[in-house]
């Protein structure tokens, strides 16, 4: 194989463990915003979403640099902090696929030449590490984002087709 060819793909893998991380952030933003709805029962549906899209960027190391997002984060930094540091406890049972995510994000942005330990350090400092958790293998990570992503509705999964309708389709 190829010097390119290599590049290539592991351009390509990079591209779908990227895809997968994103199903992640869709289903803490969900989460997020479903509890922060429990919780601040006051606040309308549009400061929610800015919340819970702001509180999920945090968490994967993302911030969007569009000064109205940067001033709503500013003047909701308690707030924003407060959930952060929450997170670990109002969410255990994604603590597993967020490590999981996390590792996957800082493996790829350094194949990317970025520095990823930050993101890292944040993520422990929060709770949302599981510390024994390995980094997932490529194929593992997309079957367990295969399965979560169906549960929240955000994919659907594969179906098993079988021999009569393939050949229809053929």
């Amino acid at each position: 194989m190829t010097q390119e060819n290599t590049s290539t793909q592991q351009s390509r893998l990079i591209g779908v463990l990227r895809e997968g991380i994103t199903i992640v952030q869709m289903i803490l933003f969900k989460e997020v915003r479903d509890r922060l709805g429990n919780n601040h029962p006051d606040l309308d549906t549009a400061i929610l979403s800015k919340l819970a899209g702001t509180i999920t960027n945090e968490v994967f190391g993302t911030s969007n640099p569009d000064e109205k997002f940067r001033l709503f984060r500013r003047e909701n930094s308690g707030l924003i902090e407060q959930e952060l540091l929450g997170l670990h406890e109002q969410l255990p049972k994604l603590r597993g696929i967020l490590s999981d995510a996390l590792r996957v994000q800082a493996l790829c942005d350094t194949q990317e030449g970025n520095d990823a330990s930050r993101l890292l350090t944040r993520a422990d400092e929060l709770g949302l590490l599981i510390p024994e958790r390995d980094i997932p293998l490529p194929s593992i990570f997309m079957t367990r984002i295969r399965t979560i992503g169906a549960e929240y509705n955000l994919i659907v999964p594969p179906i098993q087709i079988d021999t009569e309708t393939d050949q229809l389709l053929h």
